[in-house]
């Protein structure tokens, strides 16, 4: 599978068939987070493997009742937290080195949780951002230390539904030249 039909085919999977990943595939995807860009080569970006049922049980109670993930929180064989340590990623001497403010969640760990993706979609698995929750609560049950916040779980499976990709607007509503609005 080339970059771009791995681009275009990956869905938002929240229904799995039961069955563990193996730990090669494992390893696979969160080696391709590893190798994600981050600023300044920081690499704040940790990952929590979660596979036990209680922790998810106690994981998906940091979930609004409407949330569409509930279900893949439990029915996937695995949820993966992604976790990043704060005050690195967009900062120089200790100071935030754009108005951006701390890169960790918009940039290091997003670009991190896409090549996850990515990888999991080429090997045949399912993933969905699951980011709608109490992060707070969620770094409590997972014994998150001070200085690191939980950014997004992600839980991964062999899919059991085949979703429909949503549309996509022309380039041309989307892109400007020189200056916002100019075509």
């Amino acid at each position: 599978m080339n970059v771009m039909d791995a681009i275009k085919g990956r869905r938002s999977v929240r229904k799995y068939r039961s069955g563990p990943i193996g730990s090669k595939d494992l390893e696979c995807v969160l080696n391709a987070a590893r190798w994600a860009p981050s600023w300044a080569n920081t690499q704040c970006v940790r990952w929590i493997v979660v596979k036990d049922h209680d922790t998810k049980l106690k994981l998906l109670e940091t979930l609004s009742q409407t949330n569409p993930a509930r279900d893949a929180m439990l029915a996937a064989p695995v949820v993966l937290v992604a976790c990043a340590e704060t005050g690195r990623a967009g900062f120089k001497k200790g100071e935030p080195a754009t108005d951006k403010g701390d890169w960790w969640f918009m940039f290091d760990a997003a670009s991190a949780a896409q090549n996850l993706m990515l990888a999991a979609h080429e090997l045949g698995l399912g993933t969905v951002h699951v980011g709608s929750m109490n992060a707070q609560k969620a770094e409590q049950i997972l014994g998150v230390p001070a200085g690191v916040r939980v950014v997004e779980m992600i839980p991964i499976g062999h899919p059991d539904e085949q979703p429909k990709g949503p549309g996509r607007k022309e380039l041309s509503e989307i892109v400007f030249y020189e200056k916002y609005g100019q075509k």
